[in-house]
């Protein structure tokens, strides 16, 4: 392998109806990019050809129409064929065949990621109820991976220039929620959290805050015990460890005064506490890295947005930073690796996640 060349970006398509397509022509719109890495667009020709005839006044790069991953070539955006050519395209219409669509591409480029013949993984949003409906084994991107993968937990960590947050309870009912918030479980996600930002993102101490579950963390009791009972000794058994974590606090304050920014990343216990606050401030430019696994995967942090697709609303600016984030974390664990000469630290994560391949310099 050419320790010269440029990293390979696998690009999956998401929904064939929803504002995939669109984002990805316009975030590869500028001739400029391709200089950067070499795209690998997992789709349809024809999908892609009727997406970028819809925008208006934007000139896109040559495209190139390939079969396999090792054909794609510089300065030139690939397309790998690998949804079927009678593909019928029906923006913001979400159907069975465009979650077909969908999971041919994604699990083409997954394969190919296993395999080697791309270096990181970019996913267009899908719709979680299709695929739950198409019965293929999975509803979320993640759910696959760690299937694929051999790993037990992964975590959603939303990434922005100023903000990392990552959520204990991801996606489930909020009456769930106080059963699932546990010494445990906390303890995981800030050993998984430290784990990330020392390999991933390059940061040598970082320091993590983490979030109460009530309001104005309990109140000393009075609004609840989670946070003297389990989060606080949570936080203790972590430092423990050595890992750099502070807490809880109250997150209208946390955010509100902008205390997260004395913090690398923050622990929310819950999807709508970290999340609301991170896509009011970071929304453009948002990006969900799945941290925890052996390979790089990110994501813009929007959906499918149905009620968009084909009329170019779409804004960009998340599939672009998803992209750049990929690539960046590709870098910092190439260079993690090179200081620990090969040797991966200790993991204390309960669970048999695979170590990383070797990877060659890159550019």
């Amino acid at each position: 392998m050419n320790s010269n060349r440029k990293i390979i970006v696998g690009i999956t398509q998401g929904d064939t109806n929803g504002i995939g397509y669109e984002v990805i022509i316009k975030a590869l719109a500028d001739a400029r990019i391709l200089d950067q890495f070499i795209p690998i667009v997992y789709g349809s020709s024809k999908a892609f050809a009727f997406y970028r005839n819809s925008l208006h006044d934007l000139e896109v790069p040559e495209t190139y129409a390939i079969n396999s991953a090792g054909e794609a070539r510089p300065k030139k955006i690939s397309i790998l064929g690998c949804v079927p050519d009678s593909v019928h395209v029906e923006p913001g219409e979400p159907t069975e065949n465009s979650a077909k669509d969908a999971h041919a591409s994604f699990s083409r480029a997954v394969a190919d990621l296993k395999n080697g013949e791309i270096d990181v993984l970019v996913t267009a949003p899908i719709c979680k109820k299709s695929m739950d409906q198409l019965n293929v084994g999975y509803c979320g991107h993640a759910e696959y991976l760690r299937k694929e993968f051999g790993v037990r937990s992964t975590m959603v960590f939303m990434v922005s220039e100023d903000l990392k947050i990552s959520v204990l309870t991801e996606h489930m009912p909020l009456r769930n929620v106080v059963s699932e918030v546990t010494k445990d479980k906390i303890l995981e996600k800030l050993r998984m959290m430290d784990i990330s930002l020392k390999e991933d993102f390059g940061i040598d101490r970082p320091q993590i805050g983490v979030l109460g579950l009530n309001p104005h963390c309990g109140d000393g009791g009075l609004l609840g015990e989670e946070e003297e009972n389990i989060i606080l000794p949570a936080v203790e058994a972590a430092r423990a460890e050595g890992i750099e974590a502070y807490g809880p606090y109250s997150s209208d304050g946390y955010f509100g005064n902008g205390d997260f920014h004395h913090f690398d990343a923050t622990l929310a216990m819950y999807h709508d506490q970290g999340m609301i606050p991170f896509k009011a401030l970071a929304f453009s430019s948002g990006v969900n890295f799945t941290a925890g696994l052996p390979v790089v995967r990110t994501s813009p942090d929007h959906g499918t947005a149905f009620e968009i697709a084909g009329k170019d609303k779409a804004d960009p600016h998340s599939m672009i930073s998803a992209i750049f984030t990929a690539i960046d974390i590709y870098r910092n664990r190439i260079q993690f690796d090179s200081l620990m000469d090969g040797k991966m630290p200790e993991r204390s994560l309960g669970d048999d996640r695979p170590r990383r391949p070797g990877r060659p310099q890159i550019e």
